[in-house]
């Protein structure tokens, strides 16, 4: 019987292309109510590492936002079970702060690319657009840079700048480009950020029912406004890279693209 709280292929493939995956208001207002008061007395860091359950008790609010079920089938999909907690922190954007962050990666050295750390950005309060919610790239994912290489772009085609309602939930790869925009409201922003390192292989760990629909091949190609006419083709390229990690499936390709500089014959003409 499949955990119905796990994400479907095409959720999975919409997460290797897009470098995101977003569950909007899964904190119902209690939870939400709650959680600014835990954020604004700041939680104590762990240490790198640390599983979830040492890291946060049994209880407490940030396991019991881990524990809601649309969170934890997610992390268990994309992380699977068991991971650690590689660190977390509380940002808060003041009122007129008059200033954004640069546009960055997390990932400095980091050069993983048959599996990737992820990173979920909880958000306890509507965002509206005037508060600058976090700006992210899609599909930047698997370019690689080094941390704030990026930093001197201001604005991507096709960039996404967050606006979301209480209680959303955004999952990233770890290489996703983003940064936090300008507060130009009168209200400070939060956002509670933790970062996950799988413990178990991430291969498979999905709901893998609809693996064969032809929407996951679709997800995988999506390109994106910023990526250049040719270079762009190599995001694609790893993306495919990536999803036969994740499958076991060294035959997928898209468009025999792969799979043509793949082609090692070793074979002798008779």
């Amino acid at each position: 019987m499949t955990d119905a709280r796990l994400l479907s292929s095409v959720r999975m493939a919409h997460f290797v292309a897009h470098g995101s995956l977003r569950l909007d208001a899964v904190v119902p207002p209690e939870m939400n109510a709650e959680g600014m008061e835990v954020l604004r007395e700041g939680l104590p860091a762990v240490p790198y590492g640390t599983p979830v359950p040492e890291a946060y008790t049994e209880g407490s609010f940030v396991r019991r936002l881990l524990e809601l079920p649309l969170v934890a089938g997610a992390l268990l999909s994309l992380v699977g079970p068991g991971p650690a907690v590689d660190h977390h922190a509380v940002h808060i954007r003041e009122p007129h702060e008059g200033q954004a962050q640069p546009l960055h990666g997390d990932a400095i050295i980091d050069v993983r690319t048959d599996t990737f750390d992820v990173q979920l950005m909880y958000y306890p309060h509507d965002v509206t657009l005037d508060m600058g919610g976090t700006l992210s790239v899609p599909g930047s994912h698997l370019r690689r840079t080094n941390e704030s290489d990026t930093g001197r772009y201001q604005n991507l085609r096709g960039q996404n700048r967050l606006v979301c309602p209480a209680g959303t939930m955004v999952f990233l790869h770890h290489g996703l480009w983003h940064g936090g925009r300008r507060n130009d409201s009168d209200t400070a922003r939060y956002m509670f950020k933790i970062r996950f390192n799988p413990a178990v292989r991430q291969r498979r760990l999905w709901n893998t029912s609809d693996l064969a629909d032809p929407g996951v091949a679709e997800e995988l190609a999506t390109t994106f406004p910023w990526y250049e006419p040719a270079t762009g083709r190599l995001e694609v390229y790893n993306r495919v890279l990536l999803w036969r990690s994740l499958t076991g499936d060294d035959s997928f390709d898209l468009d025999h693209w792969v799979t043509r500089v793949s082609n090692r014959p070793e074979g002798k003409l008779a």
